[in-house]
C-alpha cells in the first residue's frame, strides 16, 4: 500500500523496490479528477498500446465522482495510482506524477482524453532515432462528449494543432505574438528536459502548458508529427472553457509567461528570436536585452495589448531601479526616467480609462453619439 495526500490506493509493488525491478522506458502520466464518464477510455486507450515498455502514473485531485472507483477497476501492474485526499490543482498533480517518473520518456495523458493505439510506438522509436529532439508532438482529432468528431468547425483546435515544424527560435517567435498551438496531450518529452528545465509551473491553471513549451524551447528542438495522434475531447467541462473566471486566469497567467523571454541572455540568441530586434542593433550589452524586449512588446499589436504593454512597463521600472542600468540606458538608446513616465502615462495597462469611458457611454449614450459626431464632447445638457 502506498499512501499519498491522505488517501491509500493498492500499488502491485511497494515504492521503495519498483527502481530496482522495474525500469521502463516511458513513463505515461495522468492527472485525473472528476472524469468518471470518461476515464474508463482515457485508461483503455494507454493500456493498448502497441508499444508496452511503459508504466501508468495516475493521481487523482480529490474528485467528488467516481472517477477513482473506475481506474481500481483495472488490473494492469503497470497501473500506479496515487490519491490526494484535498484537491491541489492539475498541474501540481501532474507534477506529482513526474516525481514518481522512472522512464526515460514522459507522456501525457488528460483523463478525458484518448491516446491512438500507435501513439507510444512512433513517438519513442522517433526520439531514439532523434537524440537532438527533446520532445516530438502531434496533431489531434477533435472529438465531443460523447467520443463523435467535434461538429463546430469554427473550433480553433480543429486546425490550431496542425502545424509545421520550426526551429526552437522560431517556435519561441511564436508562441510570443500568437500564444499556444502544440496539443499538450500528444507530448513525449525526454525525461532529463525536466531535470534540465523544471517542472510545470503549479501557480498556473490555464496556460501552464505553453510556459513550459517557452521554457523547452529555450534548451532543446522540439518536432511535431504530421498526424494526428491522440483524441482531444471538447466539453463544458475542460479547463479550457471559456469562463469569466478562465479567461481572468489566463490573462494574469500570460502576463507572467511573458517574463520567461527575459531568460535571453545573449543579443545572437536574441536575434535568431526576434530578427526586428537587428534595428536596436548588433553591439548591445547583455543586460540590455530586457529594454529591446519590452520596445518589441509595447510595439505588438495583439489582441491583449495591455498584457504586453505592462510586461513591457514592467520590465523597464525594474531596469530603472538599478542606477548602473539606467546610466546605460541613458547613453545607449537616450532613454531616461521622464521618458518612463511619460510611458506610464501613454498606455492604460489596466483599461482604467477605457472603462470610465465605457460606464460614460452607458450612462449617457445619447451624448456619446453627439460626441463622436462632433469630434468634441457636448458641454450643455441632453
Amino acid at each position: 500500500m502506498v499512501e499519498d495526500g491522505g488517501i491509500k490506493c493498492k500499488t502491485e509493488v511497494s515504492e521503495q523496490n519498483r527502481k530496482v525491478l522495474y525500469m521502463p522506458r516511458v513513463s505515461v502520466v495522468m492527472a485525473s479528477y472528476n472524469h468518471e464518464r470518461y476515464v474508463a477510455q482515457a485508461v483503455e486507450s494507454v493500456l493498448n498500446q502497441t508499444y508496452n515498455d511503459f508504466e501508468f502514473i495516475i493521481t487523482d485531485d480529490a474528485s467528488s465522482d467516481k472517477t477513482v472507483a473506475e481506474i481500481k477497476q483495472f488490473r494492469d501492474p503497470r497501473i500506479r495510482l496515487f490519491c490526494f485526499e484535498k484537491n491541489q490543482g492539475q498541474f501540481a498533480v501532474i507534477n506529482h506524477c513526474l516525481d514518481k517518473a522512472n522512464g526515460e520518456y514522459i507522456a501525457i495523458i488528460n483523463s478525458d482524453d484518448i491516446f491512438l493505439p500507435d501513439k507510444l510506438e512512433k513517438q519513442a522509436r522517433f526520439l531514439d532515432e532523434h537524440p537532438e529532439i527533446g520532445a516530438v508532438f502531434g496533431q489531434a482529432r477533435i472529438i465531443d462528449d460523447k467520443g463523435n468528431d467535434h461538429k463546430r468547425k469554427k473550433n480553433s483546435h480543429h486546425t490550431i494543432f496542425i502545424q509545421p515544424n520550426r526551429t526552437r527560435f522560431e517556435w519561441l517567435n511564436y508562441f510570443f505574438y500568437k500564444g499556444n498551438c502544440l496539443c499538450h496531450p500528444s507530448v513525449l518529452i525526454r525525461k532529463k528536459c525536466h531535470e534540465v528545465i523544471g517542472y510545470y509551473n503549479e501557480r498556473f491553471a490555464q496556460i501552464a502548458d505553453i510556459d513550459m513549451w517557452i521554457r523547452l524551447c529555450m534548451k532543446y528542438e522540439i518536432y511535431v508529427m504530421p498526424e494526428k495522434i491522440v483524441e482531444f475531447r471538447i466539453h463544458g467541462a475542460n479547463t479550457s472553457a471559456k469562463t469569466a473566471s478562465s479567461m481572468k486566469r489566463w490573462v494574469w497567467e500570460w502576463r507572467q509567461i511573458l517574463d520567461n523571454y527575459l531568460n535571453i541572455k545573449s543579443v545572437e540568441f536574441l536575434h535568431k528570436v526576434f530578427p526586428d530586434a537587428r534595428q536596436y542593433g548588433d553591439d548591445i550589452d547583455d543586460d540590455l536585452i530586457p529594454f529591446i524586449l519590452a520596445m518589441i512588446a509595447i510595439n505588438t499589436v495583439q489582441r491583449r495589448q495591455q498584457i504586453y504593454r505592462a510586461f513591457a512597463i514592467d520590465t523597464i521600472y525594474r531596469m530603472l531601479g538599478d542606477k548602473n542600468t539606467a546610466a546605460k540606458l541613458a547613453k545607449r538608446f537616450n532613454f531616461i526616467y521622464s521618458d518612463f513616465i511619460k510611458l506610464t502615462g501613454q498606455h492604460d495597462v489596466f483599461s482604467f480609462v477605457r472603462v470610465k469611458e465605457l460606464q460614460s457611454i452607458l450612462r449617457n449614450p445619447l451624448r456619446a453619439v453627439i460626441s463622436s459626431i462632433t469630434g468634441r464632447g457636448s458641454k450643455g445638457k441632453v
